[in-house]
């Protein structure tokens, strides 16, 4: 254990220390940080108008939606059901862009739909979605009015509104909070491989300039692997420390400083909103401002983030080391360091399906495809995060436990099949990995 922590050690010093983990602590959260300003500050000149058809099922909303809505969207209402195939084909239907589902439902399960018929953006999905959100809180709290608005929003479960085409209903469905899920799975993923890489190269460096037969003369080859995996795996949990903080930081200067929302006591001056909101350029940032408030409080406020952090750690640690034994377990049987670039673009594959298993799971959350990502440690951890940033149904919760189970055993698993590949494989050099080197190492103690 001792031999393993020194060679830990040395191994965080030395990421920590080069330029590359410098830049990409400070560039990778800044990029982020620019695509979302991009995002609410030309994303939205193509002006977009909805036309939207709320099929309000006995009259929960009452004909009203939250006051002060952009102008962006139209809002109608019809009293009754409407039927998808009647919406899509319905000459009297034709004028409006969506129809909205609305019934009494919604206040417990939270959950409601939108058929469209061509596909909104982002922007116009967190207007629709922050309007209605607003207006059965309204509701909720009349109903129960011994509690304040603010203290309701303290304990309100996240609405989802799932998106569906009108003419074909089973094409997609998704929600803002899928949204955040997926893009944390994404970031697991991501560290894994830019890490994954680091230990592949570490391995395979001191593996052909013959440094590795000086080290086993020190420590056993399982304490060296364990200790190279650790010690990148600290620098890694290390710079997404550096990015959580950046982009923390960003968005909340983003929020009181490029999108303060004028419309806050606090940022108001009444005189100068009056001259201002006469002018076109003015109204678009205001609007720009105002989603980006709703974007930043529909998904990062409403989110359970304490357990999302909580599972998000959890499944970074397991899954870096599920895939870290294996670039390591490559690192140390091949016979050069161009022979194990070809073993990467499988793993660079098994990556990318893993991350769209995550954005399968968003669109299909309730498939029995997605049961089955959710439990395959290759891509369990970005369809957990999907899930769990979605939210799992009563007497569901069980699934993300079942889900760690099986990922902790899996990564165990794959250290103890990687351990005595790197025993087996680490001093053997000029050859080519054949399937029968590694069986024959697996067999050998």
């Amino acid at each position: 254990m001792k031999n393993s922590l020194l060679i830990s050690f040395r191994e965080f010093k030395e990421r920590i220390g080069a330029r590359s983990f410098i830049s990409l602590s400070i560039l990778g959260p800044l990029f982020v940080l620019g695509m979302i300003y991009l995002m609410f500050t030309y994303g939205g000149n193509s002006k977009q108008h909805w036309n939207v058809l709320i099929a309000d099922h006995g009259n929960l909303l009452e004909s009203k939606i939250m006051p002060g809505t952009s102008n962006a969207v139209t809002y109608s209402f019809y009293n009754g059901v409407i039927s998808e195939a009647d919406f899509a084909d319905g000459e009297k239907y034709q004028q409006f862009d969506a129809l909205l589902e609305v019934n009494e439902k919604v206040l417990t399960n939270k959950i409601g739909f939108v058929f469209y018929r061509e596909e909104p953006d982002l922007k116009m999905q967190t207007r629709v979605q922050y309007h209605l959100e607003r207006r059965l809180e309204e509701i909720l709290v009349e109903r129960f009015k011994t509690i304040s608005l603010n203290d309701y929003r303290k304990i309100k479960q996240p609405l989802t509104l799932r998106y569906a085409n009108v003419y074909d209903p089973n094409e997609q469905s998704s929600d803002l909070a899928g949204w955040a899920g997926l893009f944390f799975g994404v970031l697991i993923f991501a560290f894994i491989f830019l890490f994954g890489m680091t230990i592949l190269r570490s391995v395979a460096k001191e593996k052909s300039n013959r440094i590795v037969e000086v080290l086993l003369a020190s420590v056993s080859p399982r304490q060296l692997m364990l200790g190279k995996i650790a010690g990148i795996g600290f620098s890694a949990f290390l710079q997404f420390l550096f990015w959580i903080a950046i982009i923390g930081a960003g968005l909340y200067f983003m929020r009181e400083n490029i999108f303060p929302d004028m419309l806050d006591a606090s940022n108001m001056n009444v005189q100068q909103l009056v001259i201002d909101s006469a002018e076109q350029t003015y109204q678009e940032s205001h609007f720009a401002a105002r989603e980006y408030n709703q974007f930043i409080e529909l998904v990062f406020e409403r989110i359970q983030f304490v357990n999302m952090i909580v599972f998000f750690l959890i499944f970074f640690v397991l899954g870096y080391l599920f895939y870290g034994a294996l670039f390591a377990a490559i690192g140390a049987t091949t016979g050069s360091e161009s022979d194990g670039q070809q073993f990467v673009l499988p793993l660079i594959f098994l990556l990318c399906f893993a991350m769209y298993a995550g954005y399968y799971t968003l669109n299909y959350p309730e498939s029995s495809l997605s049961t089955v990502f959710h439990y395959l440690p290759f891509t369990s951890p970005v369809v957990v995060m999907v899930k769990l940033s979605q939210g799992y149904g009563p007497g569901e919760g069980y699934q993300i436990y079942f889900s760690l189970i099986v990922l902790l055993m899996s990564s165990i698993l794959m250290l103890v099949v990687a351990g005595r590949l790197y025993k087996n494989g680490i001093l053997q050099f000029g050859h080519r990995v054949r399937l029968k080197h590694i069986f024959k190492w697996l067999r050998k103690n």
